[in-house]
């Protein structure tokens, strides 16, 4: 199959979250099993700083009345084409945060469109987010092109249909008042990124406005949790870290710990329960929770706490205030450093991640990874891949809390802090959450399984057709 992903972000060089991670792993393994995958993004001001790009375009097109061109490269350590869509609105040296981003990401979903249909033509568009909410639109009447829709944040749904039919072409058969819900109208399936959460957003609790289109299209939404790439996010290997370990040398972790409480500047106490959290710094996260409690957390315990991330400013403030009056015992780290998250993966004993609502979560998968246990709130994905600790039947892999309730926040911690007391059950744990298998490759073979049902009728074989209605 011809696959070509369109999306804002991809890792590891034009990363803000959880959908970088997605875009920049699974073509990936899609590649390695034979698909022909390759990537299309826009061209940020910042990208010469990570790439060879050639000099010159190799495609010149119009869209929305402007010219753009195309850049082709790969993306980093392999052989997947990576397209860089070029126009002047992305020479800026940042992602989002700016006036015009509804137009300038419309525009580039508009040049993607273009490219698919007069350059490179796939089989498959595979959309991510808002950003490209208007291609399932385009592709409609393409009987040759089909179009799979991920959601990955659906608090955000892009520009409203008003904006949209002053600034680019709306179809007479264009539905959805927004361009998420233009794509929930026309892609031929959506997907989220965890069983929970495709759940979720069919309740007005979760969807957002949105929850009676997607319980109408529920026939096409489907949830894939996400996967991390083992080989980069890997104790044993990283470079990142001070102490390499695996489950066999899981007594040589306390060195990360130790490291990491050297760099934050806390007390250093290889004993010490130390709490960690990389977090976008908004509300969804739980940060007003965390706000609420960690007085009373510091004062009832002698655990320490690290947070890493940026966000609103309120928040920021908040926490940097909170990190004056505990000095030692807690480290505000008001950056974006990947270098440093996985210093606190591999150093912290939990992880903490109390969110409001969690589409998939990736920090949680990573956390375990690096033997981190995780302390969650049971939404979305945290949902789906934390259960919850047994000590008795030594099962379970964090701890988990139900209400998004501060004091539900606190019995958690104290829960995990009590935990970690009994140190040979707490490395039992440590060791199962190690065990867990979040690689892409489970996740990836459903999502084939999706090209295959909504692969053009055109473009496969008689055979092949056959296959697909067994299969079905």
């Amino acid at each position: 199959m011809k696959i070509l992903f369109v999306a804002a972000e991809v890792a590891p060089i034009a990363k803000v979250g959880g959908m970088g991670d997605v875009v920049g792993s699974l073509p990936k393994i899609l590649r390695k099993q034979g698909h022909d995958v390759r990537i299309f993004i826009p061209y940020y001001g910042f990208l010469p700083d990570k790439l060879d790009i050639p000099a010159e375009p190799i495609w010149w097109g119009d869209a929305m009345g402007q010219e753009f061109t195309v850049y082709s490269t790969l993306l980093p350590e392999t052989d997947i084409p990576l397209y860089l869509f070029g126009h002047q609105t992305f020479a800026r040296r940042n992602i989002y945060g700016d006036h015009d981003e509804y137009w300038r990401f419309t525009f580039f979903a508009n040049g993607g469109a273009e490219f698919a249909w007069n350059y490179w033509k796939p089989d498959i568009v595979h959309c991510h987010d808002w950003h490209t909410g208007m291609i399932p639109v385009w592709m409609h009447e393409t009987p040759d092109i089909s179009t799979v829709f991920t959601i990955h944040n659906l608090a955000y749904r892009g520009p409203g249909r008003d904006l949209l039919q002053q600034i680019t072409w709306c179809p007479e058969y264009m539905r959805g008042e927004n361009a998420i819900a233009a794509a929930l109208h026309f892609a031929n399936v959506v997907n989220t990124v965890s069983p929970t959460y495709a759940r979720q957003i069919q309740t007005p609790e979760y969807g957002e406005g949105l929850h009676e289109l997607l319980s109408w299209i529920n026939d096409k939404l489907i949830g894939i949790v996400n996967g991390i790439d083992t080989d980069n996010y890997n104790p044993a290997t990283d470079r990142f870290i001070a102490q390499n370990f695996t489950i066999q040398t899981l007594d040589q972790r306390f060195r990360n710990k130790v490291k990491l409480q050297e760099e934050s500047g806390l007390e250093i106490n290889r004993s010490t329960f130390l709490v960690g959290m990389v977090s976008r710094l908004v509300e969804q996260k739980g940060i007003d929770l965390v706000l609420q409690i960690i007085d009373r957390f510091l004062g009832y315990t002698d655990a320490q706490m690290v947070i890493l991330g940026t966000g609103d400013r309120n928040y920021e403030s908040k926490l940097w205030d909170i990190s004056n009056r505990h000095r030692g015992r807690i480290s505000v780290q008001i950056v974006h450093n990947e270098a440093l998250s996985r210093r606190l993966y591999s150093g912290v004993d939990a992880f903490l991640m109390p969110s409001r609502f969690e589409p998939c979560g990736l920090s949680q998968l990573l956390a375990m990874r690096y033997g981190a246990i995780p302390i969650v709130r049971k939404t979305g994905g945290l949902l789906d891949t934390v259960s919850f600790f047994d000590p008795h039947n030594e099962q379970g892999t964090g701890y988990c809390f139900d209400q998004y309730d501060a004091l539900d926040l606190y019995t958690a911690l104290i829960r995990a802090y009590e935990g970690y007391r009994f140190k040979k059950d707490w490395q039992k744990l440590q060791v199962r959450a190690m065990k867990q298998d979040f690689s892409w490759d489970k996740s990836a073979q459903k999502y084939i399984e999706i090209y295959k049902q909504v692969m053009p009728l055109v473009n496969i074989s008689e055979d092949e057709k056959q296959e697909i209605a067994i299969a079905s």
